[in-house]
Protein backbone atom coordinates (compact mmCIF):
# COMPACT_ATOMS: atom_id res chain seq x y z
CA UNK A 1 0.00 0.00 0.00
CA UNK A 2 1.02 3.59 -0.61
CA UNK A 3 1.50 6.33 1.94
CA UNK A 4 -1.08 8.85 0.71
CA UNK A 5 -0.36 12.53 1.24
CA UNK A 6 -2.99 15.11 0.34
CA UNK A 7 -2.35 18.82 0.01
CA UNK A 8 -4.23 21.84 -1.34
CA UNK A 9 -4.43 22.94 -4.97
CA UNK A 10 -4.97 26.54 -3.85
CA UNK A 11 -1.28 26.57 -2.84
CA UNK A 12 1.57 27.03 -5.33
CA UNK A 13 2.93 23.69 -6.61
CA UNK A 14 6.27 24.22 -4.83
CA UNK A 15 4.41 24.91 -1.57
CA UNK A 16 2.33 21.76 -2.12
CA UNK A 17 5.53 19.74 -2.44
CA UNK A 18 7.06 21.14 0.74
CA UNK A 19 3.86 20.72 2.75
CA UNK A 20 3.57 17.11 1.57
CA UNK A 21 7.13 16.44 2.71
CA UNK A 22 6.35 17.91 6.14
CA UNK A 23 3.26 15.70 6.52
CA UNK A 24 5.19 12.61 5.41
CA UNK A 25 8.01 13.16 7.87
CA UNK A 26 5.60 13.96 10.69
CA UNK A 27 3.68 10.74 9.93
CA UNK A 28 6.90 8.76 10.40
CA UNK A 29 7.39 10.31 13.82
CA UNK A 30 3.77 9.96 14.93
CA UNK A 31 3.38 6.38 13.68
CA UNK A 32 6.86 4.79 13.68
CA UNK A 33 5.60 1.20 13.48
CA UNK A 34 3.33 1.87 10.50
CA UNK A 35 6.07 3.93 8.82
CA UNK A 36 8.58 1.13 9.34
CA UNK A 37 6.24 -1.45 7.80
CA UNK A 38 5.46 0.84 4.87
CA UNK A 39 9.14 1.61 4.25
CA UNK A 40 10.15 -2.04 4.28
CA UNK A 41 7.23 -3.49 2.31
CA UNK A 42 6.19 -0.81 -0.14
CA UNK A 43 7.87 2.60 0.09
CA UNK A 44 5.43 3.93 -2.51
CA UNK A 45 3.96 7.41 -2.19
CA UNK A 46 0.83 8.94 -3.66
CA UNK A 47 0.90 12.75 -3.69
CA UNK A 48 -2.67 13.93 -4.09
CA UNK A 49 -4.64 17.17 -3.87
CA UNK A 50 -7.97 18.65 -2.88
CA UNK A 51 -9.26 22.14 -3.66
CA UNK A 52 -8.60 23.94 -0.37
CA UNK A 53 -8.39 23.76 3.42
CA UNK A 54 -12.13 23.14 3.77
CA UNK A 55 -11.84 20.06 1.53
CA UNK A 56 -8.87 18.81 3.60
CA UNK A 57 -10.91 19.19 6.78
CA UNK A 58 -13.74 17.13 5.25
CA UNK A 59 -11.26 14.40 4.31
CA UNK A 60 -9.76 14.44 7.81
CA UNK A 61 -13.23 14.17 9.36
CA UNK A 62 -13.99 11.11 7.23
CA UNK A 63 -10.66 9.58 8.24
CA UNK A 64 -11.44 10.10 11.92
CA UNK A 65 -14.89 8.53 11.54
CA UNK A 66 -13.33 5.56 9.70
CA UNK A 67 -10.50 5.08 12.19
CA UNK A 68 -7.81 5.82 9.60
CA UNK A 69 -4.49 6.89 11.11
CA UNK A 70 -3.35 10.22 9.78
CA UNK A 71 -1.05 13.12 10.48
CA UNK A 72 -2.12 16.71 9.93
CA UNK A 73 0.43 19.37 9.06
CA UNK A 74 -0.25 23.02 9.87
CA UNK A 75 1.97 25.69 8.35
CA UNK A 76 3.09 28.36 10.84
CA UNK A 77 3.87 30.78 7.99
CA UNK A 78 0.26 30.53 6.80
CA UNK A 79 -1.45 31.29 10.12
CA UNK A 80 -1.34 27.60 11.12
CA UNK A 81 -3.69 26.62 8.31
CA UNK A 82 -3.93 22.93 7.54
CA UNK A 83 -1.86 22.49 4.40
CA UNK A 84 -1.36 18.72 4.14
CA UNK A 85 -2.32 15.42 5.69
CA UNK A 86 -0.66 12.02 5.43
CA UNK A 87 -2.85 8.90 5.61
CA UNK A 88 -1.66 5.47 6.70
CA UNK A 89 -0.93 2.99 3.94
CA UNK A 90 -4.13 0.95 3.80
CA UNK A 91 -7.05 -0.07 1.64
CA UNK A 92 -9.26 2.27 3.69
CA UNK A 93 -6.96 5.22 2.91
CA UNK A 94 -6.98 4.29 -0.78
CA UNK A 95 -10.78 4.34 -0.80
CA UNK A 96 -10.90 7.60 1.15
CA UNK A 97 -8.62 9.38 -1.30
CA UNK A 98 -9.77 7.67 -4.51
CA UNK A 99 -11.35 10.86 -5.89
CA UNK A 100 -8.30 13.05 -5.18
CA UNK A 101 -6.26 13.91 -8.29
CA UNK A 102 -2.50 13.57 -8.41
CA UNK A 103 -0.48 16.60 -7.38
CA UNK A 104 0.52 18.69 -10.39
CA UNK A 105 -1.87 16.90 -12.72
CA UNK A 106 -3.37 20.23 -13.81
CA UNK A 107 0.05 21.64 -14.81
CA UNK A 108 1.21 21.46 -18.42
CA UNK A 109 4.93 20.82 -18.87
CA UNK A 110 4.97 21.44 -22.66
Amino acid sequence: EKLRVVTRRDLHISTQAVQSAHASIDFQHQYPNEAFEWFNHSNYLALLTVANEEALIKLITKAILSGIKHTIFREPDLNNQITAVAFEPSEASRKLTSSCPLMGKEISYV
